[in-house]
Formats: structure tokens, sequence, C-alpha cells
């Protein structure tokens, strides 16, 4: 009989044992989540920030205007226009 209660003791012990190592897995793991998301939030703001200054760079009067300024282009006159295309009327 004592070896049975020693047996169910050492069952037991190591059956708890298993349970606290479980949980600190379980809480280390959901810290990881936690973090996890923070830095997705962190991510999808500068994505936003992102789309609104590629917005604002892409727009026509900007490119034009550094057209002019920097690279010295103009639109061309209509006698230096040619249509071009095989397309009939």
């Amino acid at each position: 009989m004592l070896r049975v209660n020693i047996f169910l003791l050492l069952v037991a012990v190591a059956c708890a044992l298993l349970v606290v190592t479980a949980q600190h897995k379980a809480r280390k793991l959901f810290q990881e989540l936690e973090v996890a998301q923070q830095h997705e939030r962190q991510l999808e703001v500068e994505f936003g920030q992102l789309q609104i200054e590629i917005s604002t760079l892409a727009t026509a009067s900007r490119i034009d205007r550094i057209a002019r300024a920097q690279l010295k282009m103009e639109t061309p006159s209509a006698a230096r226009m040619r249509l071009l295309g095989g397309a009939t009327q």
C-alpha cells in the first residue's frame, strides 16, 4: 500500500509540474501575441501614412511642377506635335 501511495504522490507531483509548465508557456505565448499585435498596429499606421505620402507625391500638378522646374520640360507647341496611329476615320 505504501508503494501505491508513493507512486500516486509522484504522479500527482509530475502532473502539477506539467500544469505549471503549460501555464507558463501559455502566458509566454500570450505575451508574444500581444507584442506581435502591437507591432501589427504600428505597421498599419505606418502603411496608412505611406499611402497618404504616395498619393501626395503622385499628384499630376506636383509632377508637372517638378518636370518644369527641375527637368526644364515644357509642353510642345502645336507645330512640334505629330499624331501617330494608323486609325482612319
